[in-house]
């Protein structure tokens, strides 16, 4: 029986590689969209980009502020951590000087004929076992009943300082995920955004980003300091602390947005805020949500300078204002610490702080 072998395959003739090419090419191009009618990304125009650019922005923003609050609350967290074990590491110190006593006393016992069955339980270095036998202490002597209480109270509080600092760790832990995961939205947002705004030329750019109204609000002295331009509006700050806070607002024109950051260098919006009525004396919270309710609310009418303006549904952007429909803010990375008007953004609600 002949057996069946697979045929050999016989190398292209030039004639034939040539026209297998052409077809695998064109197979390609039709489904990739080679012929530029496919998957191509499309053309967007600048309006496009900057609509685009600005909600991812504000997208980015918003995570930023949930960010900086998380932040906090993992600093919180941290702090508390190191509180319970440094108190614990403390109470360890004085359980050590306690077992010391008793050592001694114990062995004061053992030369005088032989060490009580107390004593072997109180400098037992099993907590359980001590806790478990603790009713031996009623057969010891005052002062020796006295003494191995005060150990059994050591080792009790010793164990709940403990527990409290893993319960705390825990929650450490699961905030520096969540910082990750809200690091990783914000970077992923910015870079489209940066992405979107590469596509652009440099003028273009400039639109979509108001850097030719930017530069026009700061200007440089020939040592190189920032000077303020000349102050909007006429209506005076409500109290020499909000005067403050917008003097130094001033002064921050010009510096580069950079999320998390609350100065001196460079700042995101809460950030600016924070960092301003810090100079004037006042502290305030870290993000946009808790700042809108560190004063008295105030409506847009009643605006002065020094008050918190914020903006958009959920409340993710703020700004100070400064008088004459103007607040300075630091609006997103593409755009520096500037002077802008108060419906640039949908505006949600103001705040002056006390």
């Amino acid at each position: 029986m002949a057996a069946h072998r697979k045929p050999r395959q016989r190398p292209l003739s030039g004639h034939t590689a040539r026209t297998a090419a052409t077809l695998a090419l064109a197979g390609a191009a039709t489904a990739t969209g080679f012929d530029g009618t496919g998957q191509a990304e499309p053309q967007l125009t600048v309006a496009q980009v900057r609509e685009r650019v600005e909600k991812l922005h504000q997208e980015a923003e918003a995570a930023t502020e949930r960010y900086n609050g998380a932040k906090e609350k993992a600093e919180t967290a941290r702090r508390r951590v190191n509180a319970l074990q440094d108190q614990a590491a403390r109470k360890q110190e004085k359980l050590n000087s306690s077992r010391d006593a008793l050592g001694s006393l114990a062995a004061a016992q053992y030369r005088d004929g032989g060490i009580d069955p107390a004593w072997q339980l109180a400098l037992s270095s099993g907590p359980d076992r001590y806790l478990e036998g603790a009713a031996i202490a009623e057969r010891a002597g005052d002062r020796q009943a006295v003494a191995v209480s005060r150990v059994r109270e050591q080792l009790r509080e010793i164990e709940r300082l403990r527990g409290a600092a893993h319960i705390e760790l825990k929650s450490l832990r699961s905030r520096q995920a969540e910082l990750k995961r809200r690091k990783k939205t914000i970077t992923g947002k910015l870079a489209e955004a940066r992405r979107l705004l590469a596509r652009l030329t440099p003028r273009q750019r400039s639109e979509v980003t108001g850097d030719g109204v930017s530069a026009a609000h700061v200007s440089r002295s020939a040592s190189g300091t920032r000077t303020a331009p000349e102050r909007t509006g006429s209506t005076p700050a409500p109290h020499a602390r909000a005067a403050a806070a917008v003097s130094y607002a001033y002064a921050k024109l010009g510096s580069p947005y950079v999320w998390g950051a609350t100065g001196p260098n460079a700042f995101d919006c809460s950030g600016l805020v924070q960092a301003a009525y810090r100079s004037a004396g006042i502290s305030l919270p870290r993000t946009t949500y808790a700042q809108i309710n560190a004063g008295r609310r105030v409506s847009r009418s009643e605006l002065q300078p020094g008050d918190l303006v914020f903006f958009y549904s959920g409340i993710s952007h703020v700004g100070l204002y400064v008088g004459g429909g103007q607040m300075i803010h630091a609006p997103n990375p593409s755009a520096p610490v500037r002077l802008a008007p108060i419906d640039q953004m949908p505006f949600a609600g103001a705040t002056r702080v006390a």
